[in-house]
C-alpha cells in the first residue's frame, strides 16, 4: 500500500522547545518579509508536553529574543528563583557550600516544561505551523542523490507477530525541502543520521546522565516558592556522578530528582533505587513526610558539552537542540541553548526558502551561525568541567573550581568523553549495593512509580525495544555483569525470569512500561538493544513535569 505523501517547506520532527523554536522562527521570518512558509512538526507524545520531562529552571536568554512579550501572552513562568542552596551530604548531615556561579539562578525561572511547551505549541500555532502530535516519525526517507527529503511516521495496527491488524493503517510520507530533527536526547532518527553521514567523525562520543524526577504537593508550612536547592555527595560513592535538586513552585509542590552519570562503573547500582535511598537523607525525608507524590518519570540527559557537539548539517537537513547535544551540564540547564539553536537554524535556512534553493541543501551557514553566538562561547567555557569528574568526585570539584576561578572556561586544554557503555566492570569484580525496600511513605518501588507517568503502550504491536542479537542478554549481560538492564531501567521493562527450580534463565521485555527514557540504548554494556519508536501516541503522559 502507497503511502500518502504531505509536502511542506521544512519539517520539524520532535515538538519540544527547540522543534517548537524553530518553527515560531521561521513564521516569524516569513510574516517580517511578507512570505509564506509552510512548516509542520511532528510530536511522538499523545499531546505537545507529554514526553516533555526536566527539573526545570529556565534561563529566560533565549525565549527574551524569539517572544520579547512572552508574560504579556501568557507564559507559564509563575516562579522567579528566590535563593539558591548547595549541599554536600554526607549519610547523616548536609554540608552548606559556596554555591559555583554557573548555579546562580537570579533572573531564572521554576518552571513545568512540559507546560511551557503547551504555550510554545500554541503560539506556534497561532502563526501557522501544523502540528500534528501522536505522530511518531520512523524512518528518514532519501531522495537520489541520498539527502534527506523527508521522514515517514510508523505504520499503525501492527500486531506483535509483525502481521496487519483490523486496525490497520499506513504510515504518512512528510516530505520537506529541509527537515530538522529535535527529537530531543538520543533521538532514534538522529542516531542513524549520525552513523550515515559520519557526523561524529570530529567529536567526542556523547555522554549522558540519567535523571528521574518527581513532582510532590507538600505541607504549606515547609513550601517557601522560588527556593532552588541542589546536593552533591551521598548516597553516590566518591567514583560516582550524580547530585539531585528540589525545586519550589507554585501551589504548594516541589520538583525533586537525581540525576546520575550513565559512566558510573558498578553494574549492581540502580538509579531509581539510588533516587529513592537519596529522599530518606534527614535533611530531604522531612520535606516530603505527610506529603503527596504527584507524578514520576525519566529521561536521559546530555552531559558531553562542547566537545560532544556533532557535525549539525548534512544535505536536506540539520540537527538541533538536545537532539545534537547543547546542555550546559555545570549550569544544569539545556532549554535556553536548545532554543538558541534551533532559532540559529531557521534564520540559516530561510533565506534559501526565499531564493528557492533550500531543497536537499546543506546549510552550513546554520553552524557558523551559531559560532558566533553567546551559545557557543557558553558551552566552550564549561567544557573542561563535566569531563574533569571522570577522575572521580573530589577531582572534579577541585579542577571545577580552578577552571572557574583560575582560567574562567579558558584553559590552553580540552578534556575528553568517552562512551558510558565502556565504563562498566564485571559484577564479579564491584560490589553490591544493599537497597533499603520502600516504606510506601518517602520511598517506592518501580510499578507504583511508573503509574504516576501515566505511561500506556497499545499491547498489540511489535516491541519497541529490540535486539540485535537474542543471545546476549543471558550470555553476556547475565553472565558478565548480572543483568543491569534490570536495574539501570527506572520503569521495570527488564526482568530475567526463571524455571521454578531457578533453571533457563530468559530476559523479559515489559515494553508496556518504558517511559522512553533511553538509558537502555545508552548503557547496554554490548550496544544490543536498539530503542526504536512505538506506534504514535504510546509512552507517558507527563502533567506538569
Amino acid at each position: 500500500m502507497d503511502r500518502e505523501v504531505m509536502e511542506y517547506d521544512v519539517v520539524i520532527v520532535g515538538g519540544g522547545p527547540a522543534g517548537l523554536s524553530a518553527a515560531i522562527r521561521l513564521k516569524q521570518l516569513a510574516a517580517e518579509h511578507g512570505h509564506d512558509v509552510a512548516v509542520c512538526v511532528l510530536e511522538k507524545g499523545a499531546e505537545i508536553g507529554a514526553h516533555i520531562l526536566s527539573g526545570a529552571v529556565l534561563e529566560p536568554r533565549a525565549l527574551n529574543e524569539l517572544i520579547p512579550d512572552w508574560k504579556e501572552k501568557g507564559a507559564p513562568l509563575n516562579t522567579p528563583a528566590k535563593d539558591d542552596h548547595f549541599l554536600f551530604l554526607t549519610e547523616k548531615r548536609a554540608i552548606s557550600l559556596l554555591t559555583p556561579p554557573q548555579m546562580n539562578n537570579h533572573g531564572n525561572y521554576i518552571i513545568s516544561l512540559g507546560n511551557f511547551c503547551r504555550w510554545l505549541g500554541q503560539q506556534a500555532e497561532a502563526l501557522g505551523v501544523e502540528i500534528y502530535p501522536g505522530f511518531a516519525a520512523a524512518e528518514v526517507i532519501y531522495d537520489e542523490n541520498g539527502a534527506v527529503k523527508g521522514v515517514a511516521t510508523g505504520d499503525m495496527g501492527i500486531g506483535k507477530d509483525g502481521q496487519p491488524t483490523a486496525n490497520y493503517t499506513r504510515g504518512v510520507e512528510l516530505h520537506g525541502k529541509q527537515v530538522l530533527f529535535a527529537e530531543g536526547c538520543r533521538g532514534s532518527l538522529s542516531k542513524g543520521l549520525m552513523e550515515r553521514f559520519n557526523l561524529r567523525a570530529d567529536s567526542d562520543p556523547q555522554t549522558y546522565g540519567i535523571g528521574i524526577k518527581e513532582l510532590w504537593e507538600i505541607d504549606p508550612a515547609k513550601h517557601e516558592q522560588g527556593r532552588i536547592t541542589h546536593t552533591v555527595g551521598w548516597p553516590m560513592d566518591a567514583n560516582t556522578y550524580g547530585g539531585s535538586f528540589l525545586y519550589h513552585l507554585e501551589n504548594n509542590q516541589v520538583a525533586v530528582g537525581f540525576v546520575i552519570g550513565l559512566d558510573y562503573a558498578n553494574p549492581h547500582l540502580s538509579p531509581f533505587e539510588e533516587f529513592q535511598r537519596f529522599k530518606q537523607h534527614p535533611a530531604i525525608r522531612p520535606i516530603f513526610e505527610g506529603a503527596r507524590r504527584i507524578a514520576y518519570g525519566a529521561r536521559a540527559i546530555n552531559e558531553g558539552g562542547f566537545q560532544s557537539i556533532p557535525k549539525l548539517t548534512f544535505p536536506g537537513g540539520a540537527l538541533i537542540g538536545c537532539s545534537a547535544g547543547f546542555v550546559n551540564v555545570p549550569k544544569i540547564k539545556g532549554t535556553h541553548t536548545a532554543m538558541k539553536s534551533a532559532m540559529t537554524a531557521a534564520e540559516a535556512i530561510y533565506p534559501r526558502l526565499k531564493a528557492g534553493d533550500a531543497a536537499g541543501a546543506e546549510i552550513t551557514a546554520y553552524p557558523e551561525a551559531l559560532k558566533k553566538t553567546w551559545l557557543w562561547d557558553e558551552l566552550y567555557r564549561v567544557r573542561n568541567i563535566r569531563p574533569s569528574f571522570h577522575g572521580g568526585m573530589w577531582m572534579g570539584l577541585a579542577y571545577s573550581a580552578i577552571d572557574t576561578y583560575l582560567f574562567r572556561g579558558k584553559a590552553p586544554w580540552t578534556l575528553h568523553n568517552h562512551p558510558d557503555h565502556t565504563a562498566l566492570r564485571k559484577a564479579s569484580d564491584m560490589p553490591k549495593i544493599p537497597y533499603p525496600k520502600p516504606d510506601g511513605v518517602v520511598s517506592f518501588d518501580r510499578l507504583s512509580s511508573v503509574f504516576l507517568s501515566a505511561t500506556n503502550h497499545e499491547e498489540n504491536q511489535p516491541a519497541h525495544l529490540t535486539l540485535k542479537n537474542k543471545d546476549v542478554p543471558i550470555e553476556v549481560n547475565l553472565a558478565l555483569y548480572d543483568a543491569p538492564e534490570q536495574r539501570y531501567c527506572p520503569a521495570g521493562v527488564y526482568e530475567i525470569v526463571r524455571e521454578s527450580d531457578g533453571s533457563n534463565p530468559r530476559l523479559q521485555i515489559n515494553a508496556q512500561n518504558c517511559v522512553h527514557c533511553k538509558t537502555c540504548d545508552i548503557k547496554d554494556p554490548t550496544q544490543n538493544i536498539n530503542w526504536v519508536v512505538p506506534e504514535g501516541g504510546g509512552g507517558p503522559n507527563y502533567p506538569n513535569m
